[in-house]
């Protein structure tokens, strides 16, 4: 286990946001996957997608390391931000924003408002 928490460590350090995802963001492989990274390319965020499906011993680990059974996973900067259901809310109640202000990411405000709009 201890390797696997190593090689989580190095993945999530190398970008500021990176998705654990089935799949890739050019090609998901699930629904949840798909909305996540669809939301991140909308908002022209970068971020590395991480392809679970590749490598079990990272699909489970992933699951272990944030004590969270399911995947999609986003980090920002090192921290577990959740899944697709936690996402979209944050998206929504623009909360989401806050915190790639707060965490200096860069993305696209009015993109964020767009969708607000859209799905009021």
């Amino acid at each position: 286990m201890e390797n696997i928490k190593t090689k989580i460590d190095t993945i999530i350090s190398k970008d500021d946001v990176v998705l654990f995802m089935k799949g890739t963001s050019s090609m998901p492989q699930c629904g949840f996957s798909s909305k996540v990274a669809g939301v991140l390319n909308y908002l022209d965020i970068n971020f590395q997608d991480v392809n679970v499906l590749e490598d079990e011993e990272i699909r489970q680990g992933i699951k272990d390391y944030s004590e969270w059974p399911t995947i999609p996973q986003l980090y920002i900067k090192g921290e577990f931000i959740g899944g697709c259901d936690i996402i979209t809310e944050m998206v929504l109640s623009s909360e989401f924003d806050k915190l790639l202000n707060d965490k200096e990411i860069n993305f696209s405000a009015s993109k964020a408002s767009e969708v607000r709009d859209a799905n009021s």
